[in-house]
């Protein structure tokens, strides 16, 4: 299931990273995924009134989407660098079967 979408996610940054030289090493996708949280919880701070804005509410929520779908593509990432099955994981931690 997230086989296809992990791979899809894959291309991109390996694109980026191939054009720019940056050697995606072990501790690059613990380390970028860590970087998305921070984004995420920047973006909430200022959606949820705790930090400082010049945008409008709508910019806050699409701001708060992106950040949010970055966070998912690091985390797809780091399961397919790691060969993690995610779908046994949901299953043994969340008690379904994802439909993707």
């Amino acid at each position: 299931m997230f086989g296809e979408l992990k791979r899809k996610f894959e291309a991109a940054p390996a694109a980026y990273a191939a054009e720019r030289g940056i050697k995606r090493d072990p501790d690059w996708y613990i380390l970028k995924l860590q970087e998305e949280v921070g984004e995420l919880t920047q973006a909430w701070n200022k959606v949820s009134g705790r930090g400082r804005t010049r945008t409008s509410p709508e910019e806050l929520r699409q701001s708060l989407a992106d950040e949010t779908a970055d966070l998912l593509g690091h985390v797809l990432l780091f399961a397919h660098h790691n060969d993690l099955d995610l779908v046994a994981a949901i299953e043994r931690k969340w008690k379904f079967t994802p439909d993707l």
